[in-house]
């Protein structure tokens, strides 16, 4: 199957964020991709601040996006927008990064009022970004993921909403990682 990386956006290593990415990041798995996992807040923040490109981690984290057949990129909503952690790190990358990759935009808020996050905030990025396909993303509000020890619940409306949308994913990352093989 297909070569899936899953960034995380989230400054916190607790973060429903990171949590949220670990529920699709299972799903993805069980559908036999082969799922690694960025957090951004573990590059080296002088790296990703005085925008380093050839400092090893920024390189192998650039290195990891191209040879991915999709990305799934998380980030929490901090005033309408994607985090600035992020947004660093995509900054680093190469113009066209995500050329001729699928990419899954998830988010997650305290507040209904900043779902637009994804489509005005994110898509214009990843689609400039050089992205071959977004798939429709995913905003799931902070209430609706609760934690249980090392287990993550995400409430039946939004679960159900992210299961469509990780397995749309799913199969465009599918065939366009079998329209590349075939090529080769």
């Amino acid at each position: 199957m297909a070569v899936i990386l899953s960034v995380s956006g989230s400054p916190s290593a607790t973060s429903r964020t990171g949590r949220l990415l670990g529920h699709v990041d299972r799903r993805l798995t069980d559908r036999g991709h082969d799922v690694t996992r960025l957090d951004v807040r573990d590059l080296p923040a002088e790296a990703l601040l005085r925008a380093d490109v050839h400092h090893p981690a920024i390189a192998d984290a650039a290195q990891r996006f191209a040879r991915a057949d999709g990305i799934v990129i998380g980030t929490p909503v901090y005033k309408a927008a994607y985090s600035g952690l992020l947004k660093a790190l995509l900054d680093l990358l190469p113009q066209f990064a995500l050329a001729g990759k699928t990419v899954l935009p998830l988010a997650t808020g305290g507040s209904v009022a900043h779902v637009l996050a994804l489509d005005y905030a994110l898509r214009p990025v990843l689609n400039s970004m050089g992205a071959a396909h977004i798939v429709p993303g995913w905003f799931t509000l902070d209430k609706d993921i609760t934690v249980d020890g090392d287990r993550t619940h995400v409430a039946a409306p939004a679960a159900e909403a992210l299961e469509q949308v990780t397995d749309t994913f799913s199969a465009a990352v599918s065939v366009g990682a079998g329209v590349l093989a075939s090529t080769a």
